[in-house]
């Protein structure tokens, strides 16, 4: 398999865009093949079992597709999925749950970070877990907020609605006095504005894309599997220069690629259903 193979990215729906928006930002000459499981999102409500099986079926569609990495973009999944995806892939897996834990160590000054995320993710503790395993005397809140995933799939992006909601899911953690967010679920920087005027301007917010495509930047030059291109981070690049990303979805193809043509720096020309189930 050559550097010029593309990189596998999924998740439950449109949350994973915003991990592959900085993978576009920060690797431009990688080429993208998207898989949004948007037929049966949201993944953070369902059991780690039914979970590994759909992150299975997806990896295995992503690898007919010949990709030379996979990132899951989904926080659910990484806590759930990523050791058996690592254990029966011989290609690079990576998760965004280390790549934030590492970020929210390093920024916080009070040493106390709060966590958001699906009910999964919460559970799995698996964040209080490795940034504690980074500095034990860190102290981790943790508040599971279900109802974000459904409203930012709605496309609810800057409805009150979204406001009241996330006033009653931070009542408790403001209470902590921490001077850390992290945003542990990838639909959450689709409502960072939101969040932070909630939460308030003096709590730092943490997004686990940008540390997570530095991180996979990083394994594909230590495997020489980087897709090395004269275009650099922050290059202005022409559009016929632009990588040809592909895009897939489970369901609703012509919805996705509107929401996806609003936050991505290319143009979503065509999206797929495809019957996951099948794989």
């Amino acid at each position: 398999m050559g550097s010029d193979a593309p990189i596998g990215v999924f998740d439950s729906g449109v949350g994973g865009l915003t991990v592959a928006r900085e993978i576009m930002r920060q690797i431009p000459g990688e080429r993208i093949i998207y898989f949004g499981d948007t037929a049966r999102v949201p993944y953070g409500s369902k059991s780690k079992d039914t979970i590994i099986g759909f992150s299975r079926q997806i990896a295995k569609f992503l690898r007919t597709k010949e990709v030379k990495a996979i990132v899951i973009a989904c926080n659910t999944a990484s806590a759930f999925a990523l050791e058996t995806l690592s254990r029966e892939n011989d290609i690079p897996v990576i998760g965004v749950v280390k790549p934030g834990a590492k970020v929210a160590a390093k920024t916080t000054k009070n040493g106390k970070i709060g966590i958001i995320g699906t009910i999964g993710t919460v559970n799995s503790n698996i964040y209080n877990e490795y940034i504690r395993g980074i500095n034990p005397e860190l102290k981790v809140f943790s508040k599971a907020c279900p109802l974000f995933v459904p409203l930012v799939e709605e496309g609810w992006l800057y409805d009150s609605i979204m406001v009241e909601v996330a006033d009653r899911y931070f009542s408790e953690l403001k209470g902590y006095g921490i001077d850390t967010l992290v945003l542990g679920c990838t639909h959450y920087p689709l409502i960072r504005h939101t969040l932070q005027k909630v939460i308030g301007e003096d709590v730092a917010l943490v997004n686990p894309a940008y540390e997570t495509a530095i991180s996979l930047r990083k394994v594909l030059k230590e495997k020489d599997l980087l897709c090395e291109s004269r275009m650099t981070v922050g290059e202005a690049m022409e559009e016929a220069s632009l990588p040809e990303h592909e895009f897939y979805v489970s369901d609703g193809a012509e919805r996705f690629k509107a929401f996806a043509n609003t936050i991505l720096p290319c143009r979503v020309i065509t999206t797929q259903d495809i019957n996951i189930e099948k794989y």
